[in-house]
């Protein structure tokens, strides 16, 4: 069981997977990073533009460092760009940035999948940390309830992925409307856009279908212990 197992196999699938969706958001988001954007907005213009036309005016706008780090913080009220999208003209910029206001539209209006995953982090946080030991522990110990426990932690992690799905999608979607009726971007320069978010949006839909087989996983590594 700890050497090499015929589920090792389920890991190496969802493995190939998140890498081809990595490898696949780091090639669109580099095309796209040579297509200026004709206004010559950068990203952070266009993130106050956005906010303000929504009428969202408690926003901080930041630059952290790092690579395609953009995220925004509900409980700080603060929508934070990354060094490869700060001060940017490219289409693919203004497209993550737009997606980091959807987000920030998303908890001004409430929106209840957001709600949902910010109430699901204890969980999801407390499954990542304590599923593994578990299942190491009750693997070694041969108690099958704790394997099973640890299992029924790592769940906790494959739902919130799961949650942030909706939330995902639904951000580049407001995050499209926004650049297109703010006439913000051409229709060619929007075609841009989309590409880089849905490259991105794959790369969520990746991971959750290397959790659920890593989860299958554990099931039957559980059901083999329980047999034994």
């Amino acid at each position: 069981m700890f050497y090499w197992d015929p589920t090792y196999y389920l890991v190496l699938i969802g493995a190939v997977i998140c890498m081809i969706a990595s490898s696949n958001v780091s090639r669109t988001f580099h095309k796209f990073s040579r297509t200026l954007n004709a206004r010559h907005l950068t990203a952070e213009d266009v993130c106050a533009s956005i906010l303000r036309l929504s009428g969202i005016t408690d926003v901080r706008i930041e630059r952290i460092k790092g690579n395609l780090t953009d995220h925004y913080s509900p409980n700080e009220k603060v929508l934070r760009l990354s060094d490869s999208v700060y001060g940017q003209t490219s289409v693919a910029a203004l497209g993550v940035a737009a997606h980091e206001c959807g987000h920030a539209i998303q908890h001004a209006q409430g929106y209840f999948p957001l709600k949902l995953r910010s109430l699901s982090v204890p969980a999801a946080n407390f499954g990542a940390k304590l599923s593994w030991p578990l299942i190491l522990i009750g693997i070694l110990m041969g108690s099958v309830g704790l394997a099973r426990a640890g299992v029924f932690l790592f769940s906790f992690v494959v739902l919130f992925q799961l949650i942030t799905l909706p939330v995902e999608f639904n951000a580049s979607r407001r995050a499209l409307a926004a650049l297109r009726d703010g006439h913000i971007l051409s229709s060619d320069e929007l075609g841009g856009a989309k590409k880089v978010l849905s490259a991105a949006a794959l790369t969520y839909v990746a991971a959750v279908a290397s959790s659920l087989l890593q989860l299958l996983r554990l099931v039957l590594l559980t059901r083999r212990s329980s047999r034994n």
